[in-house]
């Protein structure tokens, strides 16, 4: 096993550690509090672990391009790592009561759509790029997440509704770069 496969494998094993640190309550700590504003040290550390794990999405792809390791099983662990990471965060958030289900649903709904779209386009011999909108869509939802895991800080200090407009510019980019794959990708549905 190669390198970049290793480091997805890795953000695949980061997804359980993540969701416990979200999902177990640490009563004997006490909870970070500056004003009005909390955190609890588990939030910070899953957090942290997200941010982690997100930012080996672009690592082990580009060790894999450079180094020439580009194999099968990267190609399907890859966005399997992606989906796992994003889905297991937005549902811990949702059970936490700091997401809506709608948005969680529209997330991983458009990330299952892409993936049907990616692999019926491999099955007639295609393979479906990585658009702008794409990468456009991981920015955003990376960025919502974060500032959902750690309570819209350093904007609770301002009132400042930051993780909220983040998390409505996540669902309305990830609805847009859906569409834009299945538009420019309509013939190998069959469409037309």
């Amino acid at each position: 096993m190669n390198l970049a496969n290793k480091i997805t494998l890795a953000r695949i094993f980061l997804v359980p550690i993540m969701m416990f640190f979200l999902l177990v309550n640490f009563d004997y700590l006490p909870p970070i509090r500056v004003e009005d504003f909390y955190i609890t040290y588990n939030q910070i550390i899953a957090a942290l672990i997200f941010i982690i794990a997100a930012s080996t999405d672009g690592l082990d792809g580009y060790i894999a391009r450079k180094r020439k390791m580009v194999t099968n099983l990267g190609k399907l662990l890859d966005p399997l790592a992606d989906k796992l990471l994003v889905a297991a965060v937005l549902i811990s958030l949702v059970e936490m009561g700091k997401c809506d289900a709608w948005i969680a649903v529209v997330i991983i709904s458009r990330e299952f759509a892409v993936t049907g779209l990616r692999q019926v386009a491999l099955l007639e011999g295609t393979v479906v790029a990585a658009s702008k909108w794409g990468k456009w869509k991981t920015a955003t939802q990376i960025t919502a997440i974060v500032a959902m895991l750690l309570n819209n800080f350093p904007f609770a200090f301002i009132n400042f509704p930051f993780d909220v407009i983040a998390t409505w510019m996540a669902a309305l980019i990830t609805v847009y770069s859906g569409i834009d794959y299945f538009v420019k990708n309509k013939k190998v549905l069959h469409f037309s």
